[in-house]
């Protein structure tokens, strides 16, 4: 059977940001988001998945079986956990663990049953949390978290780096400034060490039973910046205007297709009587906007961002307060004097700079009559 550790460690190699492991394939990586077999290993059978999973389940026990102070008992209490974990597992009850392998990544596993048999899906996580300068993402966004109280959303589809740019966003706060960070997430993924800044991250699960249990006691906490892992619902996102209207710097993630329609699919989550107060809300406490998607690097190797950012301009809290939602886009496109960009302007840019190619950037456009104008102006 081929080994957890050298799948991984090939995977990291290949600069993979996913493996998925299967019966009855080799294992699987995303790269650049596309998925490329790893043929330096077997094919899968049932005996081996089952074994990486045992190894996996092992591993996250561990990690946290070791942090306490006496851990003599450890092997019995891992042993026990994991067969209570592979248990649930095999009737049927998808699993979600965080482990780390020294010097390599932090990994986030989903073991789930597909077709009688167990698969796995690993997420790749560096152990170093990459700059804002690193992931190529605009400076604005420093200015954006020098705000000592707000919400920042990050907003765009599943594997656009939302992840990542918060984590860079919470490590920015932690070199320049003290500040007590909580963060609440489902699961931990960036590890951060404290510098200027003291940081407590709570895994919920793990360290709380709900997102709603820690969202009720996170204000009696003394926090100066939270970061809640995403707004899932009505009672995260009230929680979380809330808490910036109080003078909390509050940081998030949503799923939304682009920054302005970030605060419709907030205010449709309420029942419509309470429309105007969320508007209200929003406009009194949104510092910005940031939608992302990854595209690949004209070069082949790699991926680059491209950003849309809404920021909290006169014009942009008036819209909002209003209710006017359909004239936020005009007003990111003329608004570069306060740091907003649209989708189109950043693919144009990144086009001009020789960064992806035009195939991809029309491929990403929201709107591609628009981009191939602002091209030609160009």
């Amino acid at each position: 059977m081929d080994n957890l550790y050298d799948i991984i460690e090939k995977g990291v190699g290949m600069r993979a940001s996913d493996i998925l492991l299967k019966v009855g394939n080799k294992p699987v990586a995303r790269v650049d988001g596309e998925l490329k077999t790893m043929n330096d290993f077997d094919i899968l059978y049932q005996e081996d998945i089952r074994d990486i999973a045992q190894n996996i389940i092992y591993s996250a026990s561990r990690e946290v079986l070791l942090q306490f102070r006496d851990p003599s008992n450890a092997p019995e209490r891992i042993k026990q956990l994991g067969e209570e974990r592979m248990d649930a597992l095999e009737r049927g009850k998808e699993i979600d663990l965080v482990f780390t392998l020294a010097n390599l990544a932090r990994i986030r596993a989903n073991l789930f049953m597909q077709r009688g048999s167990i698969a796995i899906a690993l997420r790749l996580i560096p152990l170093t949390i990459p700059s804002i300068e690193q992931l190529n993402l605009p400076s604005s966004l420093k200015d954006m978290v020098s705000n000592k109280q707000g919400l920042i959303i990050v907003t765009g589809p599943t594997g656009s780096g939302k992840s990542t740019t918060i984590a860079a966003m919470i490590e920015h706060i932690n070199q320049t400034r003290e500040a007590h960070i909580i963060t609440i997430e489902d699961p931990i993924e960036y590890v951060f060490e404290d510098k200027k800044a003291v940081i407590c991250q709570r895994e919920v699960g793990k360290d709380t039973t709900s997102y709603e249990s820690a969202l009720r006691s996170v204000l009696r906490e003394s926090p100066d910046v939270i970061m809640i892992g995403e707004m899932r619902d009505p009672e995260t996102m009230s929680v979380a205007m809330m808490a910036a209207e109080m003078g909390h710097l509050v940081l998030t993630t949503l799923h939304t297709i682009s920054a302005s329609s970030v605060v419709d699919r907030i205010v449709h989550s309420f029942p419509p009587h309470q429309s105007n107060q969320i508007y209200e809300q929003l406009a009194n406490t949104l510092v910005g906007v940031i939608a992302q998607r990854l595209l690949r690097h004209a070069s082949g190797i790699g991926r680059v961002p491209a950003v849309e950012i809404m920021t909290s301009s006169p014009t942009i809290k008036k819209l909002i307060e209003e209710g006017r939602t359909s004239e936020l886009y005009s007003s990111i496109k003329e608004g570069s004097h306060y740091g907003m960009i649209t989708m189109n302007q950043s693919l144009a840019n990144l086009y001009q700079k020789g960064l992806i190619t035009l195939e991809e950037a029309e491929a990403t456009s929201p709107n591609r009559a628009e981009l191939r104008q602002l091209l030609r102006k160009q």
